[in-house]
Parts: structure tokens; sequence; C-alpha cells
């Protein structure tokens, strides 16, 4: 009976086997994050951490490799900005870098914000349209929804900002059905306003 080596163990091989604790480290070091954000982050770890091992193999320091040090490593370094294959750009205010050496916020304007009545920020915009057709799209609305019945135009501003039918109907006490139904009159409306506009 002949008996088979076993397979040699290849690089990518010993990062699987390190790649669990390597999670679960990032896990932990970014609980505290949003669920979406987290994610990203525990991204940019594995990331981050493969590219050290990938040095580490290459200056043949395989016998120093553990997944520990390797992750806590790949943490300090996307908490510092540092992301894989995106360059520290201070002037970019995007990127995380610039806006922690330069304490930059960047907020987004298409998440509503009922103190400030945000709502008109969030209607969905095409990506080829400039800011006049932008802004003009932005009266329109407002001017549309000032032709409304109180009700529909609260359904309006309520559907405006991406809320399901479901829960809309749950906040107005109605069916998901008659949401679904209003929706549709609204569209309706909303064309029938567009093109009175169009002929004026």
């Amino acid at each position: 009976m002949i008996a088979l080596a076993p397979a040699a163990r290849t690089d990518e091989d010993r990062f699987l086997n390190m790649l669990p604790q390597i999670r679960r480290q990032a896990n932990t070091a970014f609980r505290n994050e949003p669920p979406a954000s987290r994610q990203e982050l525990v991204s940019e770890v594995i990331a981050n951490s493969w590219t050290a091992f990938i040095r580490l193999v290459e200056r043949g320091l395989d016998d120093v490799i553990y997944p520990t040090p390797l992750a806590q490593f790949a943490v300090k370094q996307v908490r510092s900005g540092r992301h894989v294959g995106t360059p520290l750009n201070i002037h970019d205010i995007s990127s995380s870098y610039c806006q922690r050496s330069k304490r930059v916020t960047l907020e987004r304007l298409d998440v509503f914000d009922a103190a400030a009545g945000g709502w008109k920020d969030i209607v969905v915009e095409d990506r080829t349209a400039g800011p006049a057709e932008i802004a003009a799209m932005r009266i329109d609305f407002h001017d549309w929804l000032m032709t409304l019945p109180r009700l529909k135009r609260r359904v309006a501003r309520v559907l405006a900002v991406g809320e399901t039918t479901g829960k809309t109907a749950r906040r107005f006490h109605v069916t998901p059905g008659r949401i679904s139904q209003l929706r549709r009159e609204l569209e309706e409306s909303w064309q029938g306003f567009q093109a009175e506009a169009a002929c004026v």
C-alpha cells in the first residue's frame, strides 16, 4: 500500500487558519461601532492583516507570524486611517485620514432630520442632474406637496424619505394596501403636476 504524503500547506491556508481569530479580535475592537460601519472596519482589518502577513512571509519571517499581533497591528492601522489600497490624502475630505487629521465631519444629506425638516434634501436625485435641475426639482416637489390634502401630504413626505409601505401603514394606522393605493395616487398626481408645469 502506498501512503500519500500530506500536501504542503500554502501561505493562503496558513492565513485562513488564522482568519477566525483575526475576525474575532476585529469584531471586539469595533464592537461599539454601528453594524454597517463595523462590518466595513472588520473587512479593512482582514485586508490589512493579509497584506502584513504577505510582507512578513516575503521577508522570511514566517516563524514570527501569529494571529493576535497581526490583528492588533491591523486594528491600529485601520484606526489611524491607513486602509489597504487607499493613499493617505489629507486634501480629500471623504478620506477618513483627512477627517481625523483636520477634524472635519462629513455628514450625509440624504438622512431625514425631523428637527430641521430636512426631508427636502432627501428627494432622490439623478446622478446626471446638475445643481440647477436639482434645485428646480426640490422647488417643484414642495409646490406639488402644497396642492395635496393634509393626510396625503404627510404620507408623501414619509414615503419620500424611503420609508417602507409596511412601516408607513403602521405609522398612519392603515393597511399596507391603502398605502400602496396612496402611492399610486401620489405618483399620478406628481406626473400630472409635472405635465402642467411643462405646459406653462
